[in-house]
């Protein structure tokens, strides 16, 4: 079940991510793409101006021909001025030449799109492949498009002339490519993206739902041993009365001691019940006790004077040290209720000439509360569990000691969840066991 809701998580996280990455990567593409094509117009746009003023014109490759400016001769105009750029020479009147960053050439038809005159050019190409530029141009039969020729990009722009048509011819190869890297780039970074996502959301996506399934498990162990030990007590009443209807003739005097288990078991039973009914409610962060100041001292040596024939109907010793006139905030009955517990468990678990010692002393900004019992102790693998509702760390003994393992499991709760502070135990195994409680 758990597994299911971890990948349930995982798809849903995964997918979430991946749409916001095509979202983000998309805008950023077409930002890149209009940038791009508005560059690619505007330089459109400043070498048409270049190629129209008065005098504009190259021959390609730095020739003389018989292009414009040049005489049908071979021979050149002496009214043209000429400007050597990359090769190449702009002349009539003094023109400026095309920017210098972009490779483009000029080509000028008649009205029915014969070329005429030689292309003006920064390049050195043969007169095909300026024929195949413009029959490209010319096939597309727009003012303005795109084509590829000999493994470039070019871009044209058609503007009428005086006698017929003028075509200029733009390189944006280099200005694809980066368009086309970038979605290359975009489908690389995704795709390490989306792994590294994959565990980083599998590893929090589990300790995420640990919590979930301890507490799932917890409840699952709770219900179990609530079970238990309903069964027992029930078990019990039933076979009494079982006993009670198979002598219908017997006196209430003679069936005494069958109705005397029968309260007994009744009245465990009603213990076990008020136990969890108190233990929800230290769960509910809706209850909560009024807290005032109180003296500590007083209340921990109250309840060691309501333990002594306890503890010497147990045969045990019973030392303790309080530090007097020690005041903490909070609910008196509670940790009167507190120390109670600690002090009945420490009974249960010493043997016979045993020995109880119980501390009280200001620690810092605390107040510290210990309670040692020499015995078995506790081994390390119980110590974080013993908090644990109906949890024993020997349940053949469990009967005999009575109660149901629910005592420190309420302590833990009076002491962390309503006074907010901290109850922990340490042992040596074989030697001894302490339970400390840390009050502010």
């Amino acid at each position: 079940m758990f597994k299911k809701l971890r990948n349930r998580f995982l798809i849903v996280n995964l997918v979430t991510i991946s749409v916001m990455m095509l979202v983000a990567f998309a805008t950023i593409y077409i930002i890149n793409y209009l940038n791009v094509q508005n560059d690619i117009r505007m330089d459109l746009q400043r070498i048409t101006e270049a190629f129209q003023k008065p005098g504009s014109g190259e021959h390609r490759g730095g020739g003389i021909g018989d292009g414009i400016g040049g005489s049908p001769d071979g021979g050149t105009d002496t009214g043209t001025q000429r400007q050597d750029i990359g090769g190449g020479s702009f002349g009539r009147m003094g023109g400026s030449p095309p920017p210098e960053r972009s490779i483009s050439f000029m080509i000028e038809t008649d009205n029915d799109w014969q070329q005429t005159g030689t292309p003006v050019s920064q390049l050195s190409m043969d007169d095909e492949f300026y024929a195949q530029a413009l029959q490209e141009a010319v096939d597309m039969n727009k003012t303005t498009g795109r084509f590829e020729l000999d493994g470039s990009l070019w871009a044209f722009e058609t503007k009428p002339a005086a006698d017929g048509h003028m075509l200029v011819f733009l390189d944006i190869t280099s200005r694809q490519k980066i368009l086309t890297n970038l979605i290359y780039i975009f489908t690389v970074v995704g795709v390490v993206m989306l792994v590294i996502l994959y565990f980083t959301s599998r590893y929090f996506a589990n300790r995420s739902i640990k919590p979930v399934q301890e507490a799932f498990d917890k409840q699952k162990q709770f219900i179990a041993d609530a079970s238990h030990e309903l069964k027992t007590p029930l078990a019990i009443i039933n076979t009494n009365t079982d006993v009670l209807l198979s002598n219908p003739e017997d006196t209430i005097l003679e069936q005494s001691k069958w109705l005397h288990y029968i309260k007994s078991e009744t009245e465990r039973m009603a213990k076990l019940t008020n136990d969890l009914l108190y233990l929800t409610e230290m769960d509910d962060s809706r209850t909560g006790m009024i807290h005032a100041p109180f003296n500590i001292s007083e209340a921990v040596e109250n309840i060691i004077l309501t333990m002594e024939a306890v503890v010497f109907e147990k045969n045990v010793a019973l030392e303790y040290d309080i530090e007097p006139n020690l005041s903490v905030n909070g609910n008196s009955e509670q940790i009167k209720q507190v120390v109670m517990i600690l002090l009945d468990n420490a009974v249960k678990y010493t043997g016979p000439k045993g020995e109880i010692t119980l501390s009280l002393r200001k620690q810092h900004n605390d107040v510290l509360l210990a309670v040692t019992n020499t015995g078995e102790g506790i081994a390390p693998e119980h110590l974080t569990r013993i908090f644990d509702r109906f949890y024993r760390t020997d349940t053949s003994r469990a009967r005999k000691q009575g109660g149901y393992g629910l005592g420190l499991a309420i302590a833990k709760s009076i002491v962390e969840q309503q006074h907010k502070g901290k109850l922990y135990a340490r042992s040596t195994v074989g030697e001894s066991a302490t339970f400390y409680v840390q009050l502010s």
